[in-house]
């Protein structure tokens, strides 16, 4: 897009003094571009390449509605200025080609001749849920990880008071939740309990798939005996 930007700076180098040049020329009603982006919702969530072809069939087939060609390119030179943030950049093409914005939007212009020019919200923001084309890569590439959390084993468990014990968990479950487990089947207070797994300490976000623990490996757990008062 960078690149794009940098050839419509080329093809205008109009400054800001030529819109009150233009806007008295034309007369009538005429609004500076506002910096606000039309915000609008997708029927479905759409991605990056599917916004891109949405854009590239309109304006392929725009030069065929009513109007002149040399106003849509300079329209569309102003459409990428405008999703690229380039406000002052989309303003000047807009006044160079002497167009007309009535409410100071690119959704509704008009030329000199009075041709009528609509542009889709589409062309100048993106969709409010629009969706990165990575994230349909990453819920195939997480799919079938996330079967294999859902699977329960039984993760052995060995306190310091010499017991030996078996709990229910997944490879998603944090030491937080499991510290839950064992004080509910032990009556042991979350507070009194410490984990270690490979004589590292293991803090509560921590989860047995960031520990990379085996079925057969054991988690031992000190517990700290409450001081009971006199």
């Amino acid at each position: 897009m960078g690149s794009c930007l940098g050839v419509i700076r080329q093809r205008s180098r109009l400054s800001s003094r030529n819109a009150s040049r233009y806007s008295t020329k034309r007369g009538g009603r005429n609004e500076p571009l506002k910096k606000d982006k039309p915000k609008w919702k997708s029927d479905y969530p759409m991605t990056e390449g599917q916004l891109r072809s949405k854009r590239d069939e309109f304006w392929d087939t725009a030069p065929a509605f009513d109007g002149r060609k040399e106003i849509w390119d300079a329209l569309k030179a102003a459409a990428i200025a405008t999703d690229c943030n380039d406000h002052e950049l989309a303003q000047a093409i807009v006044d160079g080609a002497s167009i007309t914005l009535p409410h100071g939007s690119l959704m509704e212009c008009y030329d000199e001749l009075g041709n009528r020019y609509q542009l889709p919200a589409y062309c100048l923001a993106p969709p409010v849920n629009l969706v990165s084309e990575c994230n349909d890569h990453n819920v195939s590439e997480h799919a079938e990880p996330q079967e294999k959390k859902e699977k329960e084993f039984q993760l052995k468990v060995r306190l310091s008071t010499g017991k030996d014990l078996r709990i229910s968990a997944t490879m998603a479950d944090s030491i937080r939740q499991l510290k839950k487990q064992l004080q509910i089947q032990e009556d042991i207070n979350t507070t009194n309990q410490r984990w270690f797994f490979s004589g590292k300490l293991l803090t509560d976000k921590t989860r047995l798939q960031d520990t990379k623990i085996q079925k057969d490996f054991v988690i031992q757990v000190i517990v700290n005996q409450p001081i009971v008062p006199n």
